[in-house]
């Protein structure tokens, strides 16, 4: 069986979609080939970075990607998960090809406020959610 492609997207591949990226990446195994992309492509979140870090899993080296380009490319994949809230994940473009889509809506973390220490907390709350979600999904698939 060859690997199912996956790609994770959010608004800015900041934070939700490079998380859900990685742990598919770490839990999938073989089975998986997961990428993300953002809608309008920001900077990789640096409390996303520390977070990650705390589950072994480094990702400081990865760089936010557009998904129109991934698009203009051609690829295609087996799933679209979209990871960001309803409004954002209904102008994600649709992929040619027969890719299921998918939605999981979590906070975004560029919303989030107060103390440098308080939004690290949300972030690890986050992040253990999307793992939660990605763990869930992979006894589905």
């Amino acid at each position: 069986m060859s690997e199912l492609k996956v790609l994770f997207v959010c608004i800015h591949n900041s934070g939700r979609s490079q998380m859900a990226e990685a742990f598919l990446n770490r839990f999938g195994g073989q089975k998986f080939q997961a990428e993300s992309a953002g809608l309008e492509p920001g900077t990789l979140n640096p409390l996303v970075v520390r977070a990650m870090a705390e589950t072994g899993i480094d990702i400081s080296g990865n760089k936010t990607k557009c998904v129109t380009d991934f698009l203009q490319q051609g690829k295609t994949y087996d799933y679209v998960v979209t990871v960001c809230d309803e409004s954002s994940a209904e102008r994600c473009p649709v992929f040619p090809g027969s890719a299921e889509r998918l939605h999981w809506s979590f906070p975004d973390l560029s919303a989030l406020t107060g103390s440098e220490e308080h939004k690290l907390g949300r972030v690890r709350e986050i992040r253990d959610q999307i793992r939660a979600k990605v763990m869930e999904w992979l006894k589905t698939v």
